[in-house]
């Protein structure tokens, strides 16, 4: 292990090394290994998981506290067991070594404590990435996630499914809004293509990566990815060198589901890394929008199962598309005697009128983002609106009434 001599090295932040360390040494979902960085800081969380020290006296009842509040029992946050976990990697840890192929790559590193840091991941909780290795003009890292969609779907696409994408994709960014996806075959790539061709906004697209951020992966999209960077931004969480996995798709799409206002699903097979983006992006509060297709096609299978059980809105153009992730992106027309609908309404009250959809219906969670509330005030606003019989609300959210 090369911990102790990297922390030394002139040139390098402490704190970067560490989160560096950890990207490389713990899995982004590992309950221990978040707990610990949420308890005690990156610098102490790395010198413990990476075995440099134990764990001190003082630090136990932190670490038992953090865990509490983060609603984990004992036994799901076991520190032994995690450092056996963790051993074999700590062994030829080197974060300045990463760092440095990082830098020969063309690419940095962002941390959480970073300016530029995209506050939207903050959504993620204990699971906002470690850090984010990128590639592109670092100064588009701090995009606007309400500015963004995330447009998702099968790598095995039908010729179908490529035009929608393509459609959906250009529209969106000729008006200025960032598509988001994950740089894979299919769906992925007609999304990147179609955003580079026609985006105004800056950045155009955003490629979130399941390997290190040296490699290019696939070696199909090679041409792609490169096009992707120079317009826009690559990002990962993986460390340099790791290769892509299973595993790393179907974490990464926690961040592509959270640098987003919502998830668009253009073909989804019954199980598919498309779907699970969806129920990230579900499980964040952010609205889900599903393309259908044919029912004899198995492309479309995951779309329409994301419908039926109501995680996602249909959606066909990219009007609906706009829609769905609400006021954000478009101007909706006021009703008429909207001045005297709200006469008398507290300020707050107007903002949540302004924030509700005219079609699709919005949770109270999301809801509270978009119009800058708490929960508590929209769910009051919502009952007041409700008896001026300007909102309507069912179990599966609020609307504004026509």
């Amino acid at each position: 292990m090369h911990l102790a001599p990297a922390a030394h090295r002139p040139g390098h932040d402490p704190l970067l090394l560490a989160r560096a360390g950890l990207s490389r040494l713990v899995e982004p979902t590992d309950l221990t290994a978040m707990v610990l960085l949420a308890a005690l800081g990156p610098v102490a969380a790395l010198e413990i998981a990476a075995g440099a020290r134990p764990l001190r006296a003082a630090e136990h009842p932190v670490f038992l506290r953090a865990a509490a509040e983060a609603g984990c029992a004992p036994r799901q946050v076991d520190l032994r067991r995690a450092l056996a976990r963790w051993a074999p990697r700590a062994e030829e840890l080197d974060p300045a070594e990463d760092l440095a192929v990082a830098a020969g790559a063309g690419a940095w590193f962002a941390v959480p404590e970073d300016p530029d840091w995209p506050a939207a991941l903050a959504d993620l909780g204990l699971f906002q990435p470690v850090g984010l290795w990128g590639r592109g003009d670092r100064r588009l890292l701090s995009f606007p996630a309400a500015r963004a969609v995330a447009v998702v779907g099968s790598r095995d696409c039908s010729t179908y499914g490529r035009h929608v994408a393509l459609d959906l994709s250009g529209a969106l960014a000729a008006r200025g809004w960032t598509v988001v996806s994950g740089g894979a075959r299919g769906i992925d790539a007609a999304a990147h293509e179609a955003a580079l061709a026609t985006g105004t906004g800056r950045p155009a697209t955003v490629s979130v990566m399941a390997c290190g951020i040296d490699r290019l992966y696939p070696p199909g999209n090679h041409g792609l990815l490169r096009a992707v960077e120079n317009a826009g931004l690559l990002l990962s969480e993986a460390a340099p060198g790791c290769t892509p996995s299973r595993y790393r798709f179907l974490q990464r799409n926690r961040i592509i589901a959270a640098l987003s206002a919502g998830t668009v699903v253009v073909e989804a097979r019954w199980r598919s890394g498309a779907q699970n983006t969806a129920r990230h992006a579900d499980g964040l509060s952010r609205p889900v929008g599903a393309v259908p297709g044919s029912v004899h096609a198995d492309t479309s299978a995951g779309c329409h199962r994301l419908v039926r059980e109501g995680t996602a809105v249909l959606v066909t153009d990219v009007e609906e598309v706009l829609e769905l992730v609400g006021p954000l992106g478009t101007a909706v027309a006021e009703p008429t005697g909207h001045a005297s609908v709200v006469d008398g309404l507290p300020e707050r009250d107007r903002v949540l009128l302004d924030a509700l959809p005219l079609t699709v219906r919005s949770r109270p969670e999301h809801l509270s983002r978009v119009a800058g509330l708490s929960v508590r005030e929209v769910l009051g606003g919502l009952r007041r609106l409700e008896e001026r019989g300007v909102a309507e609300g069912t179990g599966e959210g609020w609307r504004r009434r026509r």
